[in-house]
């Protein structure tokens, strides 16, 4: 029988019956990773056979986990013909987007459905980390080793990827300890992406451009660490990728590292956790990234600057951080104010958790033609909401039409009443 023989692997393929050195070593095994489906097939085959031949179980955890589905969530099989060929999807998207894409989104026992779209997305991952690596190597000019620099040399936002980092890797180590490796994945796609690539390469650009050889060599070294530190965590889940930029990185003094895979897994430090300044540039962050959003509403290009009022009882954050704002939240000037201006009108206000920051309409769009834009919306809206209502009215048409029909109709209708409602709220705001 099959699976009687296959019970046999855990010692038989380390010289059982003989007595050999890797029997000695490796048997009994730590983990052992199967599919639910198999549990009594093939699992407990394993357990009794180690019991009666070795006189030890053979594992002492079994982490089950579900089956890959088509994307109709059906059982692949070759009756179907809905088999996926690895070996094909690799070939197409990288076998590091393959492997994220089975990782990623899944939690231990349940099943997945795996969707081509989704090999998309990783390889843009493995593209973005690809690219946020090459920036970084051109930007590393004579270095060829590199260290971490004394907590006095760093600027706040080094201290504050930093700290980050130091957070994900505890978390990190304790998702694969508890099997979370969906979750443990989603944390490392995160950090790489945002935190990163996005906020931390964008945050260093001012001081690898410029002048100060201390402050760039500073900028330097934290960008290669971090980048090392997220290859690393990475490195289970993307082998290929993560290993080949490793290789082009400045490794770092005295480390001896020749192979990213027999490198000393991340650890977290106390030394690292700068939560004061870590949660001052966060405030920072969030005003940046609440202008933009509200920019991005109002379809202001990042080309048109204007003046910020940002009003705080704790302005210290965001005066060091000043030309953060200016460049990333796009101002042409940042005052700072105890108090709201008593007149706001003309003014957008912007809510963060201890800010608030008032932006001159005038400066941001053509008042004329935004009221001239809002006035042909509402009076389109308007016509739309017209002809809704009067189907709704027509009894034959409520009495006679499928209820979904009659039940799209009126969800039409609310979400015309909304948007009149938020178009009256923008003229307001513009004085109309």
């Amino acid at each position: 029988d099959t699976w009687f023989s296959s019970a046999l692997w855990p010692f038989s393929t380390l010289g059982w019956p003989e007595k050999t050195e890797d029997l000695d070593f490796y048997y009994p095994t730590s983990v052992m990773i199967t599919g639910y489906d198999i549990i009594f097939f093939w699992v407990s085959r394993m357990i009794f056979s180690g019991c009666e031949q070795m006189k030890k179980i053979p594992f002492r955890t079994v982490l089950i986990h579900g089956l890959v589905r088509d994307d109709k969530g059906r059982k692949m099989s070759k009756s179907l013909g809905n088999g996926i060929d690895p070996l094909e999807v690799a070939e197409t998207y990288g076998a590091d987007a393959l492997r994220f894409n089975l990782i990623t989104g899944n939690s231990p026992g349940n099943d997945m459905r795996f969707y081509t779209e989704k090999c998309e997305a990783m390889r843009n991952f493995a593209n973005k980390v690809w690219n946020a690596s090459r920036f970084v190597m051109m930007n590393l000019g004579d270095l060829e080793a590199y260290d971490l620099p004394a907590a006095e040399a760093l600027e706040r936002e080094d201290k504050w990827v930093l700290s980050k980092l130091n957070t994900l890797v505890k978390e990190v180590t304790e998702n694969l300890d508890s099997y979370e490796i969906g979750v443990a994945s989603a944390k490392v796609y995160d950090f790489l992406w945002d935190t990163y690539c996005d906020w931390y390469i964008e945050l260093t650009k001012t001081r690898l451009n410029g002048e100060d050889e201390a402050a760039k060599s500073t900028a330097r070294n934290v960008l290669c660490y971090v980048l090392t530190e997220l290859l690393k965590l990475l490195h289970p889940f993307m082998p290929f990728i993560t290993e080949e930029i490793f290789q082009a990185l400045p490794k770092r003094a005295g480390s001896g590292d020749k192979f990213l895979m027999t490198s000393r897994w991340p650890e977290y430090s106390e030394a690292l956790c700068f939560s004061k300044e870590e949660a001052a540039m966060e405030a920072v962050m969030d005003t940046i990234k609440a202008i933009r959003a509200r920019r991005a509403e109002m379809n202001v290009p990042p080309s048109k600057k204007a003046e910020v009022l940002l009003v705080t009882a704790a302005p210290e954050p965001y005066e060091q951080g000043l030309h953060f704002l200016q460049r990333l939240a796009f101002a042409s000037q940042v005052r700072f104010a105890a108090e709201a201006p008593a007149d706001l009108t003309g003014q957008v206000s912007i809510v963060t958790h201890n800010a608030t920051a008032y932006l001159p309409l005038s400066e941001l769009v053509d008042l004329a033609a935004e009221r001239e834009r809002i006035a042909k919306e509402k009076e389109k809206a308007e016509n739309g909401l017209r002809i809704v209502e009067q189907k709704l009215s027509n009894e034959k048409f409520v009495s006679r039409a499928p209820e979904a029909v009659v039940n799209a109709e009126k969800e039409k209708a609310e979400k015309f009443r909304e948007l009149i409602a938020k178009l009256e709220e923008s003229a307001k705001a513009l004085g109309c």
